[in-house]
């Protein structure tokens, strides 16, 4: 099922739920001046693998018999996320009957990466050092990343203040980062073994290597639709759907017993999650 037949369904969903109940009696919804509290589930759903990882390693002297270039690609290797549950939070304050500006956040999710392919440096070099990325003993190379993703938007909220339920559109930005980030040991110990030995060894430096990883932070837009049923005065419920185009560079790099960076691979990552927020709404 592809992702675009996914969001189609759940907003069919929504329109299901929320539409059964449109032609009830009024209630006093949003209006201008009111604030909104929102606090519930957001499961976010990722999507598609990386391209292929271009390693940069140290220019040392075995590089050359070897014929390692300082740069290379290695073809059908690649990235991936999880998906990942967390608590939501929302705050709108409505400037008129219509629009309100929505700040939104939450407890910070958890992912994981997965790798695919392998890492083989073109030449003689492949043949003395390689690393999968692939391999399921080693996965998730990545089995900790935190993702931070305050975002702020404008929502119109259609139909009149007075009726229970309202739809809405929304489009807004958010910043993502990531901390936290932790490296799978097996899949470290495998990289010391495998390709950071070889690596170390060519720049003369002894002693076992390490990995580290990093994702570039970024501004992405946000679209948003979604609805309101309101029960009573102040409580109602609230389901929308989200969607951040999300691109991030996340990078692996090996390094010396001393600290020296022996080679950096990089990959461009665009999980482009579709966020679905189910939650309880306080209007005061």
């Amino acid at each position: 099922m592809t992702m675009q037949r996914l969001t189609v369904k759940s907003l069919a969903a929504i329109a299901a739920v929320f539409g059964t109940f449109a032609g009830m009696q009024p209630a006093h919804a949003q209006k201008a001046g009111d604030n909104v509290v929102s606090a519930g589930w957001f499961h976010i759903q990722t999507s598609g693998v990386s391209p292929p990882l271009t390693t940069t390693v140290a220019e040392v002297p075995i590089n050359y018999p070897l014929g390692l270039p300082t740069t290379f690609t290695a073809p059908g290797s690649g990235l991936s996320s999880s998906n990942a549950d967390t608590l939501g939070l929302t705050f709108s304050h409505f400037v008129t009957d219509n629009i309100a500006v929505t700040a939104v956040g939450g407890i910070p999710p958890e992912f994981k990466l997965y790798g695919h392919g392998e890492l083989i440096p073109p030449g003689p070099a492949g043949a003395l050092g390689r690393q999968s990325l692939g391999d399921p003993a080693l996965n998730p190379i990545i089995t900790r990343a935190r993702q931070w993703s305050p975002a702020a938007m404008v929502q119109y909220h259609f139909l009149e203040p007075g009726t229970r339920f309202r739809p809405f559109l929304g489009v807004g930005v958010s910043y993502n980062f990531f901390t936290d980030i932790r490296v799978n040991p097996a899949f470290a110990e495998s990289v010391n073994n495998n390709l950071g030995a070889i690596l170390a060894a060519g720049a003369g430096i002894p002693g076992p290597t390490s990995v580290h990883a990093d994702a570039s932070s970024s501004w992405a837009p946000v679209f948003n639709v979604g609805g309101t049923y309101n029960f009573d005065e102040h409580w109602g419920v609230t389901a929308a759907v989200t969607y951040i185009p999300l691109k991030t560079t996340s990078t692996m790099t090996i390094k010396a017993s001393d600290g020296t960076t022996l080679s950096t691979s990089k990959t461009k990552l665009e999980p482009n999650p579709i966020i679905f927020f189910l939650a309880a709404s306080y209007k005061f």
